[in-house]
């Protein structure tokens, strides 16, 4: 992106936190919202750069959102980021198979 302005990098942050992922939509970042919530996973999210203001006024930032996670959680944050990607990941509640008792 761009080194002068550090959009590059990812926004500061305290040291208990990893960085989980960068967005750069609404939709994406509505997404994941919900479902670090469902799963009761805190997270933190900032805007790189100018993002906030520009989000305000064009609706959108194309400098990306920044998603952070406490590190005990980052491995399983990732692995539901990694279940969002996939769309062939098939998602079995506890106790059931698909199949019905007889």
């Amino acid at each position: 992106m761009d080194r002068l302005f550090g959009l590059d990098e990812e926004c500061p942050h305290d040291e208990d936190l990893a960085l989980l992922t960068t967005v750069y939509d609404n939709v994406s970042q509505s997404v994941l919202e919900s479902i670090l919530r469902g799963e009761k996973i805190p997270y933190l999210i900032k805007e790189r750069g100018s993002g906030s203001s520009v989000k305000i006024i064009a609706g959108y930032s194309m400098f990306g959102t920044d998603f952070f996670v406490r590190k005990e959680m980052l491995d399983q944050a990732k692995e539901l980021l990694q279940a969002m990607a996939d769309p062939d990941a098939e998602f079995v509640e506890d106790g059931e198979d698909g199949q019905e008792d007889q």
